[in-house]
This record gives C-alpha cells, structure tokens and sequence, in this order.
C-alpha cells in the first residue's frame, strides 16, 4: 500500500545471478509450510542514518544493493519464484508449490518520504507511516500466486534509509527470514574493487521436510480458495516498543528463579511470563475467564535427527499455556514463568511429530481470525535473531520496525535490544484502552527502561 506521504520512486525485478537446473526445479511444501498460506507476509526492516561520507550516492547504494541482492538469489532461489496451484479430482485437493518457472524474479522498490528519523522514533506509538515503508501491504501468503514472493523496499527519508523485507510466510520463518537478510548483507559487503562479490558463507539448505513414509508432495483438502482464505478486518491497534536492559532482565531472571526455588527458566520465558501477567490485566476479564500465552517454538534443533540450522523455509510451533484470569494474577510471575517452562521442555520430537502426524490425517490452514483471541497473547520472533548485524555499509542500525503482518490485540514480538549484550525491544500491539491501562503497569514499568 502506498501512502500519500511515502512517494515511489522507481521499482523493478530482481533475478537470481546464476540459475542452475536444479533451480528451475519445482519445490514442494511441508506441512509446516502449507498451514501458513493464510498468514501474512513477514515485514522486518532497518532504519539507518545517512552516510556523513561526500561521496556517497544513493544511486550507487541502489545499484549495489541491486547486484548483491542478485547474487544472493543465486542460493536462495526459491525468494525469485511464485506459487502455483495444481488442482486435482479424486480426491478433490489442491498441490500448492514453489514455481520458478515464468517468474520475474523479486521485488525492488526505491521510494521517499518528507520525514526525519526524529519523526519515526520519537513518538510514543510506533507511527502508522511505517507501515508504508513495507510493500505487499496486508497481502496473505495464498497471494503469491500473483504477488513476488520476496519484495524489498527501500526508503530515502531526510537524513535515514530504511530497508524493509517483506517474505512470504509459506517460504520462510523468522529463522529463514533473517538468515536470508544476513547473507545479503554480508554478500553486499564482499564487494571488491573491481565489483565482485562473494558467495554467502552459510548457504540455505532448500530441500523440505517430509516426514518418512509420507508422500514428498503434500495437498491441501480443498476445492475452492474461498474455503481457506480469510481476511479479517483488523481493529485500530496501538503498537508501542518498550526497552529491557540486560541489567534489568537479570534481575527480573534471578528473582522469578528463586521465587520456584530453580535455575532453569530462561529469561524469555520470565519476560513472556510477566507480559501476559500485565496484558491480562490491562484487559479486566472476569476471573473465570480463560487466559493463554502463545511461544513460538523453533523445531529445528529439537526434532530427532536434527534439521539444520540453515534449513529454508517453516519449522516452527506455537505451544500455548492457559489458566484463568484468577489464576494468573493471583499467584506470582514465578508460577507463569515456570508454567511456559515446562511447555517448551516438553516440546520435543515427539511432540513435533504427533502434530506433523495430525495434520497429515486431516491438514488445515491458519486463519488470522483464530488469534484474534481477546483474552490470550502471542510471542512472536526472538532476540536471537542477528538483526543489527546488518549494515550495508551504513553502520549499525538505529531500529528494527515491522509493517502491517500478522499484528493483532496481544501480539507480542521480540527484537534484540539495540545496545546488545542481553538487552531486548518488545513491540506490543493492543487496543488502545488496553494499551492504556498496559503502559501504566506497575510490574511493567518496574522492569521497562523506556
């Protein structure tokens, strides 16, 4: 979507620098993968500074970008494709696939707005201009039939750049996404003298997961897309980011730790374990009303044999804690913390695999109306993600912001803190009278540093 105050400039089509056979192969999707074609794009991008250099063209910059983001390609080719559907009779389904055939490649926009950095981050709500600086606003994943599967956008403010990353949810998870984003930046910053650039260190591993015995192409039980395609309206939301110190973490860690008398509950679950504390109450539900916190789950390293950390493409889980609303204020945060514990300890591969068996029996898709609980939160990305790793000869970073996707009353997502060393950024979307209750939090703000 492009708003009145966000001006494109220019967009065209990027292909991958080489193309070999086995890239202009068909690629068939996990169960993983499939569930995920009613979600939206993932949107992630960076707000930098201007370069101070004289020398600095924007031009060359574009160029430059341009040329290592074809190189790049070259090994994360399935970004350079599109969906195609094979509908089939007996029974009625539909083999959903990556086709790299008649493919334009992805998605290169130039554009600029009349702001300055000042204007983005000083607000206390993220502002809604940001959402402009993504492309494929509010697109779903079934919509990369049509649309490309990865589109990057590159926006000129007064005295920043900002690059933002829309992925079809169906090719990628957050894991893939920034994996892919890190590769580009380090192939843009390989560039010689003489214009060379160098292949990425840690090329994709591009061949799905199917579990044994299962047939390597999957389908989907339906006839129409009208059967699985929901696009909900979205209420207003506010979005807001609060800022944990490392310091502050550590402290919040011991204290839960020693409240369940361990040492065993991670920091991410004692954050996430007081998020939902304070959202919950910030809503003002009945006691007896059910309460849940969605984690999301990286399967990789916990499926037996492991799946390698460069796999490309889904191999994620949402695991959900519930209780009642009595329940969860009344005891301690060390009782919540300790009740997330205990649902990733036992996510392991037989879990995993009880779902994939699941889903296998009788396949589904998500529908974004189904997290829109009212009385539940989600946790979305990770703080482990390298994100402020990448700076295209920019420098570091100023901010990670996101666009439109997948944002609902209670999401959560999670992003490294600028300043490292163990600190994290919580991008909270709420209703507004929610929110203001939230952000006024004593046990929030007794943890948040800004």
């Amino acid at each position: 979507m492009e708003s009145p105050n966000v001006k494109c400039i220019s967009h065209c089509f990027i292909k991958p620098k080489l193309v070999s056979e086995k890239s202009n192969k068909p690629i068939y999707f996990s169960p993983w993968d499939l569930a995920m074609i009613n979600v939206n794009y993932i949107q992630k991008g960076l707000l930098f500074r201007s370069p101070e250099n004289q020398d600095f063209s924007i031009a060359t910059f574009l160029d430059d970008l341009k040329d290592s983001l074809s190189v790049t390609l070259t090994h994360f080719h399935p970004l350079a494709a599109r969906l195609s559907t094979v509908k089939q009779q007996n029974p009625p389904s539909m083999v959903v696939f990556l086709n790299p055939e008649n493919s334009p490649g992805a998605r290169f926009i130039h554009s600029t707005v009349d702001l300055t950095i000042s204007d983005v981050l000083q607000p206390t709500d993220v502002p809604l201009i940001v959402q402009s600086f993504f492309d494929h606003h509010e697109a779903i994943d079934h919509d990369g039939h049509e649309l490309s599967l990865l589109s990057i956008q590159v926006t000129e403010l007064i005295d920043g750049i900002f690059i933002g990353c829309s992925i079809n949810h169906m090719v990628v998870d957050g894991t893939s996404f920034w994996h892919f984003f890190n590769s580009w930046s380090e192939v843009f910053r390989s560039k010689t003298q003489n214009g060379h650039f160098a292949p990425v260190s840690r090329p994709p591993v591009l061949e799905r997961w199917i579990p044994e015995g299962s047939d390597p192409i999957l389908t989907l039980p339906f006839t129409h897309d009208d059967e699985f395609i929901d696009r909900p309206n979205r209420p207003f939301l506010r979005e807001r980011i609060f800022h944990f110190s490392s310091n502050s973490l550590s402290k919040l860690k011991s204290n839960v730790n020693s409240d369940c008398n361990t040492t065993k509950i991670s920091t991410l679950q004692c954050l996430s374990a007081l998020v939902w504390r304070c959202v919950t109450r910030s809503r003002r539900s009945p006691e007896n009303q059910e309460t849940g916190c969605r984690l999301a789950v990286n399967n990789r390293s916990r499926i037996s044999p492991n799946l390698p950390e460069n796999y490309l493409g889904n191999s994620i889980q949402a695991v959900r804690g519930a209780t009642t609303v009595g329940v969860l204020l009344n005891e301690s945060v060390g009782w919540a913390a300790w009740l997330l514990h205990e649902l990733v300890v036992n996510h392991d591969d037989k879990a995993i695999r009880e779902f994939v068996g699941s889903w296998l029996k009788s396949p589904f898709v998500y529908k974004m109306g189904q997290f829109f609980d009212g009385n539940s939160i989600q946790m979305g990305s990770s703080p482990r993600f390298d994100m402020y790793g990448n700076e295209f000869g920019l420098g570091k970073g100023v901010a990670v912001l996101s666009g439109y996707a997948n944002k609902f009353d209670g999401k959560v997502t999670l992003y490294p803190g600028r300043d490292g060393g163990g600190s994290i950024d919580l991008e909270v979307c709420l209703l507004p009278e929610n929110m203001a209750v939230f952000e006024c939090d004593e046990e929030l703000m007794s943890v948040v540093d800004g």
